[in-house]
């Protein structure tokens, strides 16, 4: 497992009964998380001190129960980024803090290729990967379908400093964007997914992603550069593994372009115990022989 461990704003305390307890920059969480099955002690008191609390509801979905007065947002910083923190309807925060392995990834890759590198970020969100890409020195073209994520996104970027860098803001269909993309003749050197695993469409269709993400990377390939950099898809399905993602990619990419492939779960480490939280998995295709960037093992 690739554990995001460079953070110093962000913790995860403690883990139990379908539960993990956060430290967001001095303001302490406690959010449902479906990968904590086991029932350990709760002896670490912020557990009953915690800032907010989020129920999840036995009917669906579920509320903030707050325990001390927030600011409506805050500021988390990761290196030289920073992201604007609040708590929405469904205990999210605005941020996946155990993507930070990949962003650190995304980062070497990019300062590493000695020359410029355009990335097509897919599901963009809040601009995690948008923003380590720019900073990097890549330009950027940011997707969502969400205008309110959109928006959001350039919020960070601002934060960051890095509102001038060359990223297109895109509230689109990130399929459909894709293929007058490529209509367009226009290609990039990576592309990043992040798709949710289960959703509807604007005319009602089902998306529902272990029936959609094959399709979705066939397209997506002739979006890229004669000489890509890397694919990366980040996947928080229970049912998709990182090989099966890893599968994918190479059936798609390796007989075409070459490279290699490499694919694992991504986690947070969790203070009281020791342990690394499962967190999602993250399979990527790279030009070159890149397991060691991978993994972070340059640094």
């Amino acid at each position: 497992m690739r554990a995001a461990d460079k953070w110093e704003a962000y913790r995860v305390i403690d883990a139990s009964d379908g539960e993990k307890l956060e430290i967001w920059n001095g303001v302490s969480l406690i959010r449902p998380d479906p990968q904590v099955i086991w029932k350990t002690d709760k002896t670490e008191r912020l557990w009953r001190e915690a800032d907010a609390h989020y129920h999840r509801s036995q009917t669906g979905g579920g509320k903030w129960e707050f325990h001390a007065k927030l600011p409506d947002a805050w500021e988390l910083p990761y290196r030289d980024l920073t992201f604007r923190i609040r708590p929405t309807g469904f205990k999210h925060t605005g941020l996946f803090p155990e993507q930070a392995v990949n962003w650190d990834f995304m980062d070497g890759m990019i300062r590493n290729a000695g020359r410029p590198i355009s990335v097509l970020n897919l599901f963009a969100y809040t601009g995690g990967a948008t923003l380590a890409c720019a900073n990097a020195g890549a330009s950027v073209c940011h997707v969502d379908a969400s205008k309110g994520m959109v928006q959001w996104a350039r919020d960070n970027a601002a934060l960051s400093g890095l509102g001038d860098k060359p990223i297109r803001w895109i509230v689109d269909d990130c399929e459909k964007f894709t293929l007058r993309e490529i209509r367009r003749d226009r290609r990039y050197d990576a592309v990043i997914m992040d798709p949710p695993s289960y959703g509807r469409g604007p005319g009602g269709e089902v998306w529902k992603l272990e029936n959609c993400i094959y399709d979705l990377v066939k397209s997506c390939v002739d979006v890229l550069s004669d000489k890509p950099l890397f694919f990366l898809i980040n996947s928080y399905t229970t049912g998709l593994s990182p090989s099966v993602m890893g599968y994918i990619l190479g059936s798609l990419l390796t007989k075409r372009f070459g490279g290699h492939v490499y694919s694992d779960e991504i986690g947070l480490p969790v203070e009281a115990c020791g342990m690394c939280l499962p967190c999602g998995s993250t399979a990527v295709w790279c030009a070159d022989n890149q397991e060691d960037a991978f993994y972070g093992r340059n640094g």
